[in-house]
């Protein structure tokens, strides 16, 4: 196992700062960000307010020559993905290893078509998280899920990052099926996400009004439907373990969709309504919901 020394993230949302501030506390100066000179002003004029405490971290800026990073971890939205990957090149040398926590099941294809898919490991983040300006708020029950497509027995990659992560006290599991999991985290972003962005609801309204959890069903269902297809199948076991997740979230929070459509910001509708639309086509399947979802929240945009 090759122990991880040099770690920098791309991307400072919520979730980029919840993961970032547990690297800071672990690498102090051995952990970077990748953000551009204007954003890194930003960012040291402000500094950011993680769990009620300031940090201050260390910038680089992808256009200057740097020692290639052991780990390159991708927090953007979609919309600054292929920013982002152009981005991050001066940091990816031969044994880096790339972790990409972005929603939808689209964004390891598209760094690995870039950096070689052997770079990559497979991961989805399940959080609660409130992001405000520079104020940022986590829970416990936040945590990161990620692998090879199976892991049956643990690679040198997936065994370097799961000691990084015991070092920096970041929650995470390790399915022996990362495919079936990164499919469901996606058809609960396309429930959630999205219905939570037209009603602009909070969690509490998709945890207890008939009508909000009518739409957001009907929304994951077609992509169980459309996981048929692909051998991922996922099943109402799946949407079980959504709904008992859901209890347990702070029902004044909001999903990032949601808050994305409150403050007037594009969204990530593409990657999930847009998704589901395009494999339906490919597929044979109607996706009437989604497409639904597709036409309101582009109008919207």
């Amino acid at each position: 196992m090759r122990k991880l020394e040099k770690v920098s993230i791309i991307g400072l949302g919520a979730v980029g700062c919840t993961y970032g501030s547990k690297l800071q506390d672990l690498m102090k100066n051995s952990f970077k960000v990748i953000a551009s000179k204007e954003r890194a002003l930003k960012y040291r004029n402000n500094g950011f307010i993680i769990n009620g405490n300031r940090y201050d971290f260390t910038y680089a800026d992808p256009n200057e020559k740097c020692e290639p990073d052991d780990l390159i971890i991708v927090s953007v939205k979609s919309t600054q993905l292929k920013q982002a990957i152009e981005d991050i090149k001066n940091h990816v040398g031969q044994n880096t290893i790339i972790l990409s926590l972005l929603n939808g099941i689209t964004s390891e294809e598209m760094i690995g078509n870039t950096y070689g898919m052997e770079k990559l490991l497979y991961s989805i983040c399940i959080g609660d998280y409130i992001h405000k300006n520079n104020v940022i708020n986590f829970s416990d029950i936040c945590h990161i899920k990620f692998g090879e497509k199976t892991n049956f027995s643990y690679s040198e990659k997936v065994q370097s990052v799961k000691d990084l992560f015991d070092r920096a006290k970041i929650s995470y599991e390790i399915p022996e099926d990362m495919m079936h999991i990164l499919w469901w985290k996606f058809m609960m972003n396309v429930g959630i996400n999205q219905s939570s962005a037209v009603l602009k609801g909070t969690y509490g309204t998709f945890q207890s009004n008939k009508y909000a959890i009518e739409l957001m069903d009907s929304a994951m269902k077609e992509v169980v439907e459309l996981s048929k297809k692909t051998g991922v199948n996922l099943n109402q076991k799946d949407l079980d373990n959504w709904y008992k997740l859901l209890s347990t979230v702070n029902p004044n929070s909001r999903t990032s969709m949601c808050q994305d459509v409150l403050s007037g910001k594009k969204t990530e509708v593409d990657i999930f309504a847009g998704t589901v639309c395009d494999l339906g086509k490919k597929y044979g399947i109607e996706t009437p919901v989604n497409k639904t979802l597709l036409n309101i929240i582009k109008s919207m945009e």
